[in-house]
């Protein structure tokens, strides 16, 4: 038995039809002014088509972590009027999800109208782990539409009342975004080409256990850095300092090692670090420093890979034609730590193949460090569900997609 997942065009004409998009629009605020609309943008083509087929658009989204009530620092107010100017046009906004405000907007819009929900969190059945409570508000939330576009790729890992349940209840289809995103992550997974290099970074190998283990049996190499590193090197026996450190990871970080060379796979390790005797912060200037991976001061901690190491990782990446990209190299807000995913991501704009950035912080690095978007082969919006995805994990919001 074969199984396909609906597109937009399944859904058939779609001219004065409601329809619910499930949209990521988690973007980062500073007050009210948006820091980073690159999920915005991504969500925009979506939007677009659906209002240019004549559909009365309804887009949900989540901002934050509220408690499963209102609250005005987690408002998408400020995303529905960049969504507006992004898109050209009016975008109605709705003070709640499923009440009153939420029924008059709907009930007054026209045929390629678009209106924002306010944030789909504030409902604690949203995020409930009671199936009744959650399918309860799914349910008020299908009552709104006529058919349910699934385009928030952030979430699709999650078993949520927006993402999961409402697609139970209404005629369903994958927006493009997720639809992009699904194509792109096969091509990481099933026959990818070769070479095929996965560079990882951020904090901690807890984070990246299940992606490790599976691409192990996939990738050609793998280049590790951020702080998920100094796990690593202590497990070869290095000091690190005031590095950060799991020390329950350590057996893990030796069993990878020695599996990397039982399968033919180069694991490649820093062997510089740059270092500071403090994390950085606004109550004093940097004062970076650049040791050898196996001889950090106790006083110290790594913030970034080194110059020789960030050479190695783009010579490493200069002949691959795959490329996974997760997580930062260092500290990269901060301009003195910020050398190696620099160099990273300029290695993966020469890529002569598939270059893909995994979402998250790495996303949010390129953008930060003025790289032209356009220049990667994919920046993917989800960095949760792009892992759980290459950890060869079931993502519950698209296998409800799904059609026999």
């Amino acid at each position: 038995m074969s199984t396909h997942t609906a597109d937009i065009a399944s859904l058939g004409d779609l001219r004065g039809k409601r329809v619910l998009v499930r949209s990521d629009l988690n973007v980062p605020l500073d007050g009210d002014t948006i820091t980073d609309d690159g999920r915005i943008r991504a969500s925009v083509p979506t939007i677009r088509q659906l209002s240019e087929a004549g559909a009365r658009v309804l887009v949900v989204a989540h901002l934050g972590r509220p408690k499963g009530a209102p609250d005005s620092a987690f408002s998408l107010a400020p995303v529905a009027a960049r969504l507006g100017e992004l898109l050209g046009r009016d975008v109605a906004f709705a003070t709640d999800t499923v009440g009153e405000s939420a029924n008059e907007t709907v009930a007054a819009l026209g045929d390629g109208d678009v209106a924002v929900l306010e944030n789909v969190r504030f409902n604690e059945g949203e995020t409930s782990k009671d199936d009744e409570v959650r399918g309860s508000f799914a349910g008020q939330l299908a009552k709104l539409a006529d058919a349910f576009v699934s385009d928030g790729f952030g979430v699709v890992h999650r078993r949520q009342a927006s993402v999961y349940d409402v697609a139970r209840l209404l005629p369903s289809a994958m927006g493009n975004l997720v639809s992009a995103e699904i194509n792109v992550l096969r091509r990481l997974t099933v026959d990818p080409q070769r070479p095929y290099v996965v560079v990882l970074g951020g904090s901690k190998v807890s984070d990246k256990l299940g992606v490790i283990d599976n691409l192990l049996e996939k990738a050609d190499k793998l280049l590790i850095g951020g702080g998920m590193v100094f796990t690593f090197l202590k497990a070869q026996g290095h000091e690190v300092g005031k590095s950060l450190l799991e020390e329950d990871q350590l057996d893990v970080c030796r069993r990878y090692l020695a599996e990397a060379t039982e399968r033919g796979v180069e694991i490649v390790l820093p062997t510089d670090i740059v270092v500071d005797t403090t994390f950085p912060s606004g109550d004093a200037d940097p004062s970076p420093q650049v040791v050898a991976a196996d001889a950090i001061p106790a006083d110290a901690l790594g913030l970034d890979i080194g110059p020789e190491s960030a050479k190695a990782f783009a010579a490493s990446l200069a002949d691959a034609r795959t490329v996974f990209w997760n997580g930062p190299m260092g500290v990269f807000e901060v301009d003195a730590f910020a050398g190696g995913t620099r160099a990273v991501a300029e290695a993966l704009t020469k890529v002569d193949g598939l270059s893909v950035v995994g979402g998250g912080d790495s996303a949010a690095a390129v953008r930060q460090l003025g790289f032209d978007e356009a220049s990667f082969g994919h920046i993917s919006t989800g960095g949760g569900a792009s892992l759980e995805y290459l950890e060869g994990k079931e993502l519950p919001g698209i296998a409800v997609l799904e059609r026999d």
